[in-house]
């Protein structure tokens, strides 16, 4: 297809309705197991036409579900002006069919507003995040990441009275320890405004969010839950079996730095992609299928920079079972 001419969703694109989706917690949404982040490759920097590539494949196949945040890029703020293009080009016509998330959180302008989780900088930053995405609402909005000075009652009423001023369907919260989700847990559910999901980081790398406990109580208490870098950030694809590849992410130490790739890790990714090897699947795939393999998880976040990445990874929900 042209991707200039008008974009039609694929009238098959919920065929596979019951092997895609998944319930999130205890709600009425569910979420596909495979969802897109545009933490990378959605920015300023990167090609619009391969975003809407991407984008228009994810769909097509039953990917409803886009992961932002306000300073996801670079520079920050751009992917969530690349979704606003894609509204206004693509996906208006399908905004109820689509769940589009973003978050705030951590550093997006200068000034002591522009950070951590006080009441102004989540309400500032989601009023910004919507004018970008050409959007009214967003169906979700999370609390990016803890924050240990601002009181936890601030941060959650602030998300309160975003979702009761319309602003966001539902909230979320990422990174948080875990008394203090059994915090936000308690708190949201006695103002009728209930924590939706945790996103957390799971893979086979690490289980963090198992180890402490988190996963456990999601799980116990209905709440959902997505990983991010399930891939952990490609270590866990073919990439760097052998050494570092030119134009990869680790080549450009950016957010994956080559001190990571030690000896011991190196071996370790070895034995496992012989062992997805021995399941014929790719280490990818083996690694997305872990995650969602696990109780409590509903879905994983993948990054692409490409359609054939996508696919690829896409494969993961067809695994064999662990």
């Amino acid at each position: 297809m042209n991707l200039k001419e008008r974009y039609v969703a694929d009238a098959h694109r919920y065929d596979d309705f019951d092997r895609m989706y998944q319930r999130c917690g205890k709600s009425g949404v569910l979420l596909p197991k495979i969802s897109l982040g545009f933490w990378h490759n959605f920015g300023g920097v990167d090609p619009y036409e391969r975003s809407r590539a991407i984008t228009h494949y994810a769909f097509d196949h039953g990917i409803t579900h886009f992961d932002l945040a306000n300073n996801y890029g670079p520079p920050y703020g751009t992917a969530e002006e690349t979704m606003g293009r894609l509204m206004q080009d693509d996906f208006k016509p399908y905004r109820d069919e689509l769940f589009i998330s973003s978050k705030a959180g951590y550093d997006m302008w200068e000034g002591p507003y522009g950070n951590w989780g006080s009441r102004k900088y989540l309400m500032a930053s989601l009023d910004q995040s919507l004018k970008r995405m050409n959007l009214d609402y967003v169906d979700l909005f999370y609390s990016h990441r803890y924050d240990p000075e601002t009181p936890l009652e601030e941060t959650l009423q602030a998300l309160v009275d975003i979702v009761r001023a319309g602003k966001a369907l539902y909230v979320g919260i990422s990174r948080w320890p875990l008394e203090a989700l059994k915090f936000a847990d308690k708190y949201l559910k006695e103002r009728d405004v209930p924590l939706l999901i945790y996103q957390g980081r799971l893979n086979l790398l690490d289980r963090a969010p198992q180890e402490e406990g988190i996963l456990d109580y999601c799980a116990e208490n209905g709440i959902g839950f997505i990983s991010f870098s399930p891939l952990a950030q490609g270590l866990l694809t073919d990439k760097y079996l052998k050494e570092i590849p030119a134009g990869s992410r680790m080549s450009r130490e950016s957010s994956l730095t080559s001190d990571r790739l030690t000896p011991e890790l190196r071996e370790n990714l070895l034995q496992l992609n012989a062992k997805a090897a021995e399941r014929g699947e790719s280490l990818a795939q083996m690694s997305l299928a872990w995650v969602l393999a696990q109780k409590g998880v509903t879905s994983v976040l993948v990054g692409a920079s490409s359609v054939a990445q996508l696919e690829r990874n896409m494969k993961c929900v067809d695994s064999k079972p662990f």
